[in-house]
């Protein structure tokens, strides 16, 4: 296959004429300023290597519009979240998945990272299938055409010292030792059924919901298997309050203590930091996922993502809770809230926030070999139009902060994973009509059934 791109991106600026070929999902050749031959697909705008969100709570885009009524907060905000959790079966959450990674591959997203916590029935019971629920968002993924690293999570406890209650049942297998049994399993199935679009890693939800004696045991499958691991960090005070309380150190402290930081580990959210949890996860290299948009919808705060890039945390984007589905969106934001916090413009070249939504993602979820347009790479391509109203104007020298600073997802043309193309002219090619099976994936979710 060949693709010839009127401007890509190439991490180290952007160059015209580019001509890319791929044997099966690699790219094998890509030139600079060659003309266009005439059976290659021309790709007019500017072209990425495939975004990865890696920071992904599927069943969360339910709650999108429906959240946003009154007044409250993060711990308000969850309790509606644990409404549709406690709804959801593997049917409906492969259907409602299906809808959202169909909608982020329409946002030129290629690779989700899925923080899966939600495993067993209503009140816990585990299914015949211990792993049908993350099992239903390995297959959402294949629908939709993106690759995945299922995440899957611990999650033991309904805070420190606290017995999970209600909807969180369905997240808890008891013990750090009972979810890593289950994990091998989904593990082993996921090698030897040859699903070359998904990778499974862990997950640790926060040191709310794992004791500490118990985080040392999800740290060594993940370096075990030499699989990702993320974690939700410090977002909110109180998270912080009451590990300090139960512990005496801040929650990056106690994971550094356990083993749970280093380079295949990314912390997620890390909005309340001291310094010395900033250089811990700088010296350990351990990297950071930034989700902006959740973050500001929750009203969590800012995270002091440039001191943590400037220590050694490479950082990376998620659309978490999906308010929005938006890469460009999120990249942006990192700049413009570091903005409204210094009151100081310029913290980020538009180089260093499209690595953050390409290379840093992939490399935090597992596909070190994707995210980046060169030969041996996954050939994972995403378009952005160059003549919509948001980016008309931009051209060759400008067009990487057209990207970063005005694009939108509705700007993304065309989408290719592993060398496959599915989206053509903004149109999903493998889910027919994308808003409609979000209406009725939602729908089926968020019904209230009758008294």
């Amino acid at each position: 296959m060949q693709w010839h791109a009127q401007f890509a991106w190439l991490g180290d600026g952007v160059a015209a004429d580019v001509l890319i070929e791929a044997d099966g999902e690699r790219i094998t050749r890509l030139a600079r300023g060659v003309p266009a031959p005439p059976h290659a697909q021309h790709l007019p705008g500017l072209t990425l290597p495939g975004l990865a969100n890696a920071h992904s709570h599927a069943f969360h885009r339910a709650l999108r519009s429906r959240v946003q009524m009154n007044r409250g907060t993060f711990w308000t905000w969850r309790e509606q979240m644990y409404k549709v959790a406690d709804r959801l079966d593997p049917d409906s959450y492969r259907a409602l998945a299906r809808a959202v990674f169909a909608e982020m591959a329409l946002a030129g997203i290629s690779c989700v990272g899925e923080f899966h916590y939600l495993h067993h029935r209503p009140g816990g019971a585990p299914y015949d299938a211990p792993n049908a629920m993350g099992e239903a968002l390995i297959a959402a993924a294949a629908d939709a055409g993106i690759r995945i690293t299922l995440l899957d999570t611990c999650y033991l406890t309904g805070g420190i010292g606290k017995p999970l209650q209600g909807p969180q049942l369905r997240f808890g297998d008891g013990t750090a030792g009972n979810w890593a049994r289950r994990v091998d399993t989904l593990y082993e199935q996921t090698d030897k059924a040859g699903r070359l679009h998904a990778r499974v890693g862990a997950a640790i939800h926060s040191v709310r919901a794992v004791p500490r004696e118990q985080v040392r045991a999800v740290a060594s499958w993940a370096k075990e298997h030499r699989a990702p691991l993320h974690v939700h960090l410090s977002e909110q005070p109180a998270e912080n309050t009451a590990c300090l309380d139960a512990y005496g150190v801040t929650p990056a402290r106690l994971l550094a203590e356990a083993g749970a930081l280093g380079p295949l580990s990314t912390a997620v959210h890390a909005t309340h930091l001291t310094d010395d949890d900033i250089g811990l996860l700088g010296a350990t290299t351990t990297g950071v996922c930034m989700c902006p948009t959740t973050e500001r919808d929750l009203a969590d705060g800012i995270g002091p993502a440039r001191g943590l890039a400037d220590a050694g945390a490479p950082i990376c984007l998620g659309s978490d809770q999906h308010a929005v589905i938006d890469l460009f969106e999120e990249a942006r934001a990192v700049e413009l809230d570091e903005r409204l916090r210094t009151r100081v413009r310029g913290h980020w070249t538009a180089g260093e926030l499209l690595a953050a939504a390409t290379s840093n993602g992939h490399y935090a979820l597992g596909w070190p070999e994707a995210g980046r347009l060169e030969p041996g790479a996954y050939c994972d391509l995403v378009t952005v139009a160059l003549d919509s109203v948001r980016t008309a104007g931009a051209g060759r020298a400008h067009a990487a902060e057209a990207a970063v600073f005005a694009a939108t997802a509705a700007d993304v043309r065309h989408v290719v994973v592993s060398g496959r193309q599915i989206v053509h002219d903004a149109r999903h090619l493998l889910v027919d009509d994308v808003p409609a099976a979000l209406a009725a994936a939602v729908e089926s979710a968020t019904r209230e059934e009758p008294a």
